[in-house]
């Protein structure tokens, strides 16, 4: 996991590739794409558990 300065270099190089006014933009993308992977292994996990608790009652 790359440290506090790792993250410093990152957004200035991003900065420079996107520029000021897309950043926010991307950085909202990401933010929601990073929820939506969350709420969907969080619903892959959930089955599992019924599943064993299904398998565990027969």
């Amino acid at each position: 996991m790359p440290g506090p300065g790792s993250w410093i270099l990152i957004a200035l190089v991003a900065l420079l590739i996107f520029g000021p006014k897309k950043l926010p933009e991307l950085g909202k993308a990401a933010g929601d794409t990073l929820r939506e992977f969350k709420n969907a292994t969080k619903g892959l996990a959930s089955d599992d558990e019924k599943d064993k608790k299904e398998n565990a009652d027969q």
